[in-house]
């Protein structure tokens, strides 16, 4: 199993990069359209993060509003909202605020002084753990991952923010920007302090995606070690966990990137139709583009060079429309069929590297058909 989650950033700024204004009331950055892409995010999510100064300024619910994803979380034998997490380093906790509501786990991080005034205040109203002193973010993720909790969703405040980001903890970071200034100093402002670890000029952040949400703009960002190449494939990985159950196929991810790093098309099992492979969907949504013949391919698992359920395997696919690479990240072991893809895609030319770095990563999402080392 992976040491950490998944780690997912998550805010909203100004045009020029304020969390908030300076004044009592918190400002709505988002409107509608985005709260509602966020609500979608939290549903894809096992657990929020905020910090204690957030719950004690915002009193934030950190629940899934829409009841339809509720439901569909359910049906897959999930709880209906995400765990709540935050993190203190005094322990100053009000019992009565929304997140430590029923409805959700909630687990509180405690600096190893913080810990008996956290529970003098909440008692049994969530889960304190000692985080050490200082506060460990590195434990904290650990000990979320040992709690099979494998994707983390952090939503604030900007210390915590930053934090992740200076640490070198985040893999993603989604970033809603509002079509106003907000241009005051004492404002919180998503400003990391300077870090050895932060994307910098010698290795930025690969974009994976803009879209005009409302009146804002999601700005998609991957980050962590490895590069683009390894960042695209954590996230195919990552997309693998969208696929509905199945006891007789494996959930798998695919992203298709053009020469120039723009994504084209993403994919996982059983997306569209019951016997959906990653690949085939990602590419079915494509069509014909002349931009594949220079194209990547991202798969978590080994593409198929066998099915049973449909006439065609995905090796037959990729060959097909001309992809010239492949990089994936877990060779398929011989559960339903033999998983020699790999060798018939380089028969036919195409160009594959596996990355086996983080195969534990994809095996893990499929712990459940071939169990975990």
């Amino acid at each position: 199993m992976p040491s950490h989650p998944y780690v997912l950033l998550s805010c909203a700024t100004s045009a020029d990069g304020y969390l908030d204004d300076a004044g009592p009331a918190r400002l709505i950055l988002s409107g509608a359209a985005d709260l509602d892409r966020v609500d979608e995010v939290r549903a894809g999510c096992d657990a929020i993060l905020v910090g204690a100064g957030t719950i004690r300024k915002d009193d934030p619910r950190l629940l899934i509003r829409d009841p339809r994803r509720q439901a569909r979380r359910a049906a897959r034998g999930r709880p209906r909202h995400p765990a709540r997490v935050t993190l203190t380093a005094t322990g100053d906790l009000d019992p009565r605020a929304r997140f430590f509501a029923p409805g959700a786990l909630r687990l509180v991080y405690c600096a190893t002084p913080a810990l008996a005034p956290a529970r003098a205040r909440v008692g049994d109203r969530a889960v304190l753990i000692d985080a050490g002193d200082p506060l460990s973010l590195e434990f904290i993720l650990s000990d979320l991952a040992e709690r099979a909790i494998p994707r983390l969703l952090v939503e604030g405040g900007a210390r915590v923010l930053g934090d992740f980001l200076a640490g070198g903890l985040a893999d993603e970071l989604q970033l809603a920007v509002a079509p106003f200034f907000v241009a005051q100093p004492a404002a919180p402002r998503f400003t990391p302090a300077a870090a050895a670890d932060l994307p910098g000029v010698a290795d930025p952040m690969t974009l994976a995606e803009t879209r005009r949400v409302g009146e804002m703009v999601l700005l998609r960002y991957l980050l962590g070690p490895g590069g683009a190449e390894h960042r695209f494939l954590r996230w195919a990985i990552e997309l693998s966990r969208l696929c509905p159950p199945s006891e007789s196929a494996f959930s798998v991810g695919a992203v298709i990137v053009s020469e120039d790093g723009e994504v084209l098309a993403t994919g996982f099992s059983r997306e569209q139709e019951e016997h959906d492979h990653a690949e085939e969907v990602a590419l079915r949504k494509l069509g014909p583009d002349p931009r594949l013949s220079h194209a990547t391919i991202y798969s978590s698992l080994v593409p198929c060079g066998a099915r049973a359920s449909r006439p065609l395997t995905c090796v037959q696919h990729i060959v097909a429309a001309g992809l010239p690479k492949v990089v994936f990240a877990w060779r398929e072991p011989a559960l339903f069929t033999a998983g020699e893809g790999a060798d018939q895609l380089r028969a036919a030319g195409v160009a594959v590297t596996e990355v086996p770095e983080l195969a534990a990563r994809a095996r893990a999402v499929n712990a459940h058909l071939v169990g975990l080392p």
